[in-house]
């Protein structure tokens, strides 16, 4: 395709030019990753066009009146990255941005306004000046510019025409791609949120892990995010019993309920077991398992303080009981040792009574059994004949710690 060399500053003139050039603005959104990137892809494919040496594109921020320039390709000046203020500023930009039209100036132009309003020219007049406000719903984001200093027929109204039609496409190619940024941010910052967060976390599609973060990797003592990308949930537990049974139960509540919270026994890489609670939460009430969120907590910690409390509810029992076993025991046996005492004495210094001795021995045995009762802190159960269990009195002792055994 030729260059028209006179009076315009197209380089293609056919229409074919014209939509490769949008499509390929269009089809950069997509593949760019940011709005840096769509910015140059927006000027070469421009560039094939329009004489666009000298280019930019501001953008409009009404709350603050201010201008900003993103991109900005000049042979003479370098424009400053934001003004503020910029309506009360001698700019043919601002001229374009108010009356949301596009606009031509030439050099006696801008020198004018500039007089008129009082203030010192921004940069340098150019020969030819070309202005299209970026309009997305009647709304002004901003404007994209093309100048030459050196000729004041490099452009024509032809020019000013295409510019205007190729700027309608090239805000909403910003406004995807704002949009797009602003999505990825988002999903940086809930990463990052997810991320610190001292319970597992993991996006499950039908009972098979899409995405998990850091805190469930350490807590199943794997090594890396991809040993649960795209396996099942099958691998967390130790039986198909269990499997089956949490499957049962999610389904269940979350067709219900909207969430699904039970507590089971999972199981590590190494193959450790530990107690955890688990909450799911469903995007799709009619398809419960398409899509759900799970949160994951170690609960090892308050089952060995539940079951600490329990011990010492049950040693606290076993204390009672001792205690009002040794009072009641106590004063019969004191008499029974009181009277063996007496009768032995009576039997007379010469005779000895074997009877009354194994009483009294007896007895004073009975008052160790009582005394080591009241001194129990800790006990252990001893198997006794019938299949049951029995507290092991000399086994407790005056310790600072309850060791209940097995029990």
């Amino acid at each position: 395709m030729g260059e028209t060399q006179a009076g315009s500053g197209y380089k293609i003139r056919d229409l074919a030019g014209t939509i490769e050039v949008l499509f390929e603005i269009s089809d950069a959104v997509t593949h760019t990753r940011n709005l840096a990137e769509l910015y140059k892809v927006i000027h070469g494919a421009m560039d094939k066009i329009l004489n666009v040496d000298n280019f930019y594109i501001a953008l409009f921020d009404k709350e603050r009146d201010a201008i900003t320039f993103p991109y900005h390709r000049d042979e003479r000046d370098n424009i400053p990255e934001e003004i503020l203020n910029f309506s009360k500023e001698p700019t043919s930009t601002g001229l374009v941005i108010k009356s949301k039209k596009p606009m031509m100036f030439y050099e006696k132009d801008i020198l004018k306004m500039a007089m008129e309003m009082g203030k010192p020219l921004l940069g340098t007049a150019a020969k030819v000046w070309l202005g299209a406000p970026l309009i997305i719903k009647d709304r002004v984001i901003g404007a994209m510019v093309i100048q030459d200093y050196s000729c004041a027929t490099a452009y024509g109204k032809k020019d000013l025409v295409l510019l205007n039609s190729i700027s309608q496409h090239v805000a909403l190619a910003i406004e995807r791609k704002e949009a797009e940024d602003k999505i990825k941010d988002q999903r940086r910052i809930l990463e990052k949120i997810l991320e610190s967060s001292p319970v597992g976390i993991a996006l499950v599609q039908n009972r098979t892990f899409q995405w998990v973060n850091g805190e469930m990797v350490r807590m199943f003592g794997y090594e890396a995010k991809e040993e649960f990308q795209n396996k099942s949930v099958r691998m967390i537990y130790l039986a198909d019993e269990d499997y089956e049974y949490a499957g049962q139960t999610i389904y269940d509540s979350l067709i219900t309920q909207g969430t699904a919270d039970y507590e089971i026994e999972v199981k590590k890489k190494n193959g450790g077991l530990f107690p955890a609670h688990i909450r799911l939460n469903c995007t799709n009430s009619e398809d419960p398992m398409a899509w759900t969120i799970a949160t994951v907590t170690d609960i090892s910690q308050r089952k060995a303080a539940e079951k600490e409390t329990y011990e010492r509810e049950r040693l606290q029992g076993v204390l009672e009981m001792a205690g009002a076993v040794c009072h009641e025991i106590n004063q019969p046996l004191q008499a029974i040792i009181g009277y063996s005492e007496l009768m032995l004495m009576n039997s007379g210094p010469d005779k000895t009574d074997t009877s009354l001795n194994s009483i009294k021995s007896q007895a004073a045995r009975l008052g160790e059994i009582t005394k080591k009762l009241s001194n129990i802190t800790h006990y252990k159960t001893l198997d006794y004949p019938g299949n049951t269990k029995i507290v092991d009195i000399w086994g407790a002792g005056p310790v600072s710690r309850i060791d209940m055994g097995k029990s």
